[in-house]
C-alpha cells in the first residue's frame, strides 16, 4: 500500500553523449523551477568511449541543486568486435542497460511516486519498461524540431523506397522542411544495412507510443516544422504525441572553469570584431585540414579565436578516445602563430564557449552545427558559418542556412575537405558582406525571440507549465 509520505518524482535517463547529458540535466533544473516539491532522479550510463568528462558538472549540480540526485548504472562492456560507429556504440550500451534501468525504476518507486520517466530519444529501448510499470514515458529530443520532424517521418521514407539514402543522389520533400539532399542524412541513418539505421527506425516507431516529446527549441525558431508535426503530417499512419518546446536550455554554470586567457584576450578586442572557431567535444580535423584553416584565417585578415585539438590517431573523425594536448607549433604552418599574434589567439583543446559567445568582441562563430552550440549562438545573437562534421549536423546546416537564415554554409568537397580559400571567403563574407549583415540581423531577432520564449507568458514557459501541470492529475 502506498505511503502518504511518498514524494513525487521525475526520473530522467539521458544519453551518455556529453551534449545530450547536460541539456537533459538543465531540463531537470527547469522542471524544478515550476514544481520545486519534485524530486529529480537522473540515471547515468557510462559512455562507450572517453570524450569529455561530466564529473565536475555533476558535482556542481549535486552541490547547488539538492533536489536532483544521480544514480550511476552498472558499466556495460561491449564486445571488442562491436561496430565502432559512434551512434551504434551508444545505442548498444543503452539497449544492454535496460535491465538496470528497470531495477532503478523499481528501486526509486519504493520511496517515490514517479510522475514521469523522461528518456533521451537514444534511450527508446526503455519506453517499454515505463509502459510495464504504468509510468508515463516521455522523450527528450536534444536536437531541433526540424530534425524531430524528419525523425518522425523516417518510417514513411523507409516504406517509400528500398534504397539507402547514401545511394540516392536526389532531393527529398519532407513535411515542414526545405528540400533535403539525400546526402544530408547522418551517416548512421544513410545506410539501410547499418545497425544504427535499424535503431533509428525503431526509435521513430516509438514516438506515437510516448506520452509526449520535449524538444530543446522554441516556437519562433522552427515554426514551419512544428506546424507540420502538430498537423499530424510527420506521422501520417499513427497518432502524433504532444510536443513541448521548452528551449533554449543552455548550461551557463562552470563556464570559465579557471580559463581566463581567451576572455582576457577578448577584452582587448573591438566590439564584434572576432570570429570564434570551435567544433564541439567530439569533432576533429586532420593536420592537413588544420593547416588549410590556418592559411584561410591568415589571408582573411580577420581577428580570430580558434580552439585547436589534436588530429585523430587514424581515420576516425570523432574523438572517441582521450587525446593529449596539441603541439601547436608542429600542427600549424611554420611561423603562423608568430605572424598572426596581433590578430588572433589559438587555444588548446577547450574554451568556455558560452562565455566566449556572449562576449561583446565576438561577431561570428564557425561551428560544427551541434544543436547545443547552435542554441548557444542564437541566445548570444552571434551569426554562424555552418561546418558540419558528424551525426545530424549536415541536416542542421540545411536548417540554419535555408530555413532559419542565421548561418552561411561552409562548402566542402565530396571527401569533406574544406580549402583555405573557402575558409577565407566565408569568414570575410560573414564579417563584412551584405549577406553576412542579413544573417547577423536575423540572428539578433532570434536572440530576442529566444529571450521572449523563456520569459513570463512566453511560448517555452507556457509549454513547460502545461507539461508539469499534466503530472498533477
Amino acid at each position: 500500500m502506498e505511503s502518504p509520505a511518498m514524494v513525487d518524482a521525475v526520473v530522467m535517463f539521458p544519453s551518455p553523449a556529453i551534449g545530450h547529458f547536460i541539456s537533459m540535466v538543465e531540463l531537470g533544473k527547469l522542471i524544478l523551477t515550476f514544481q520545486p516539491s519534485l524530486s529529480i532522479h537522473i540515471l547515468i550510463v557510462s559512455a562507450p568511449y572517453s570524450a569529455g568528462s561530466t564529473a565536475s558538472y555533476i558535482a556542481d549540480v549535486a552541490a547547488t541543486t539538492p533536489s536532483i540526485s544521480f544514480h550511476r548504472l552498472p558499466t556495460i562492456t561491449l564486445p571488442s568486435s562491436t561496430n565502432t560507429h559512434y551512434e551504434t556504440l551508444i545505442f548498444e550500451v543503452l539497449r544492454l542497460s535496460n535491465p538496470h534501468v528497470h531495477q532503478a525504476l523499481l528501486s526509486i518507486s519504493k520511496t517515490h511516486k514517479i510522475k514521469a520517466f523522461i528518456m533521451d530519444f537514444f534511450c527508446f529501448f526503455s519506453l517499454s519498461i515505463a509502459s510495464q510499470l504504468n509510468i508515463p514515458g516521455y522523450f527528450f529530443f536534444t536536437s531541433g524540431a526540424g530534425c524531430l520532424a524528419a525523425s518522425m517521418y523516417f518510417p514513411t521514407l523507409h516504406q517509400t523506397t528500398t534504397k539507402s539514402f547514401k545511394d540516392m543522389n536526389t532531393f527529398l520533400n519532407l513535411p515542414g522542411l526545405p528540400p533535403i539532399s539525400s546526402s544530408n542524412f547522418s551517416s548512421a541513418a544513410s545506410d539501410r544495412n547499418n545497425k544504427a539505421y535499424e535503431y533509428f527506425l525503431d526509435m521513430a516507431y516509438c514516438f506515437p507510443k510516448s506520452a509526449g516529446v520535449i524538444v530543446n527549441t522554441f516556437a519562433v525558431l522552427e515554426a514551419r516544422a512544428l506546424k507540420a508535426i502538430s498537423d499530424g503530417l510527420c506521422i501520417p499512419d499513427s497518432t502524433t504525441p504532444p510536443v513541448y518546446c521548452t528551449g533554449p536550455l543552455i548550461a551557463t554554470n562552470n563556464q570559465t572553469d579557471g580559463d581566463t586567457e581567451c576572455l582576457n584576450w577578448l577584452e582587448s578586442q573591438l566590439s564584434q570584431s572576432v570570429i570564434f572557431l570551435c567544433f564541439g567535444s567530439l569533432g576533429l580535423f586532420s593536420m592537413e585540414q588544420l593547416r588549410e584553416i590556418a592559411s584561410g584565417l591568415e589571408r582573411s585578415g580577420q581577428r580570430f579565436l580558434w580552439v585547436v585539438r589534436n588530429p585523430p590517431s587514424d581515420s576516425q573523425s570523432l574523438d572517441i578516445s582521450a587525446l593529449p594536448e596539441p603541439d601547436l607549433n608542429s600542427l600549424l604552418p611554420d611561423g603562423f602563430l608568430d605572424r598572426t599574434k596581433e590578430k588572433g589567439l589559438v587555444v588548446k583543446s577547450w574554451a568556455p564557449q558560452v562565455a566566449v559567445l556572449n562576449h561583446k568582441s565576438v561577431g561570428g562563430f564557425v561551428t560544427h552545427c551541434g544543436w547545443n552550440s547552435v542554441l548557444e549562438a542564437v541566445s548570444a545573437g552571434v551569426p554562424m558559418v555552418a561546418w558540419p562534421l558528424y551525426a545530424e549536423q549536415k541536416f542542421n546546416r540545411l536548417m540554419l542556412v535555408e530555413e532559419m537564415k542565421i548561418a552561411l554554409p561552409m562548402k566542402e568537397d565530396e571527401k569533406g575537405f574544406v580549402t583555405g580559400l573557402e575558409v577565407e571567403k566565408r569568414v570575410n563574407e560573414l564579417m563584412q558582406s551584405d549577406s553576412g549583415k542579413s544573417v547577423r540581423e536575423r540572428t539578433i531577432a532570434m536572440k530576442n525571440a529566444a529571450k521572449a520564449a523563456l520569459s513570463e507568458g512566453g511560448s517555452s514557459r507556457a509549454a513547460m507549465s502545461r507539461l508539469v501541470e499534466s503530472w498533477k492529475h
